[in-house]
């Protein structure tokens, strides 16, 4: 039996998946604001901070796994688009750093992050905010949410969604993380009967345009069937899982880009993959 790290424990999607692992004999460590053994906010750097020594000391340095499902929906509120860019992506990547070491230590540790189908169905984010994630900059990505007025939180939560997943993707192939055997992975939901979709549901304002927008299979999905994609991707059939976002949507994601996924390496891209190509086979003979 292993023991695992969840955010965002205490509802939702994050409750779901700790349940299950507690079933299957697993311990779980729950992050989240309250009912849950970490206590912390992690739209502060305090607030992470702590909670990576928290978990570490509860766990005393090995861990078999993460789950980063904490984050936060577009909403009201002068300072909603800051505190959805400090918790979907700092508060992924900070603790994922901070974590890293003990999940080394078990040497076979999987992580799933929570990313989202809104990196791939939310029109015009800008890429100026996804660069400034990359970079480390809250303060700039905030910014640049500034001139999309009301739509200002939805821009925070598909940019931070798309930053964390490249940020999972490029780190996912490392030496660092799947050298040191981390599979590190990131789960796309849609629109999911949490309680954020609930609270969207009973707003006179949002259920229109939410009961509206394309699911091909029809309906919500249901947070316990996405916590049994979390098991699958924690277990050891997805040893071979490396760096992917997986949707589980409903169709929402193909049924707007049936054309753009897969697609070749187009003709002027061939440099930088030759490149690559060859650092890859450098690196294991190096190694």
């Amino acid at each position: 039996m292993g023991v695992y790290v969840v955010t965002g424990s205490a509802s939702g999607m994050g409750r779901e998946v700790a349940a299950k692992l507690i079933a299957a004999g697993h311990t779980v460590i729950g992050v989240d604001l309250k009912d849950a053994e970490v206590i912390a906010d992690l739209s502060t750097a305090a607030g992470r901070d702590g909670a990576v020594k928290e978990v570490l000391a509860r766990s005393e340095g090995e861990l078999s796994g993460a789950v980063l499902a904490a984050g936060l929906g577009p909403g009201r509120g002068k300072d909603r688009p800051r505190l959805i860019a400090e918790v979907n992506y700092f508060g992924v990547v900070d603790l994922l750093e901070g974590f890293r070491e003990a999940l080394a230590a078990t040497d076979t540790a999987k992580v799933v992050v929570f990313s989202s189908n809104s990196t791939t169905t939310v029109p015009a984010v800008p890429r100026r905010a996804i660069r400034a994630f990359q970079a480390g900059d809250c303060d700039k990505a905030v910014r640049s949410f500034r001139f999309y007025g009301k739509g200002a939180s939805v821009m925070a939560y598909a940019s931070s969604k798309i930053a964390v997943s490249r940020w999972v993707r490029h780190h996912a192939v490392s030496p660092r993380w799947a050298g040191a055997g981390i599979r590190l992975n990131a789960l796309a939901p849609g629109a999911i009967l949490t309680p954020l979709l609930e609270a969207q549901l009973a707003s006179p304002t949002e259920s229109k345009a939410v009961k509206r927008f394309p699911v091909p299979v029809g309906g919500f999905g249901d947070p316990g069937k996405l916590a049994d994609w979390v098991i699958f991707m924690l277990s050891d059939a997805a040893d071979f899982l490396c760096g992917s976002v997986i949707f589980v949507d409903g169709g929402t994601d193909a049924y707007f880009r049936p054309d753009d996924w897969p697609r070749g390496v187009p003709l002027h891209r061939i440099a930088p993959y030759l490149y690559r190509f060859q650092s890859f086979g450098r690196r294991r003979k190096s190694g």
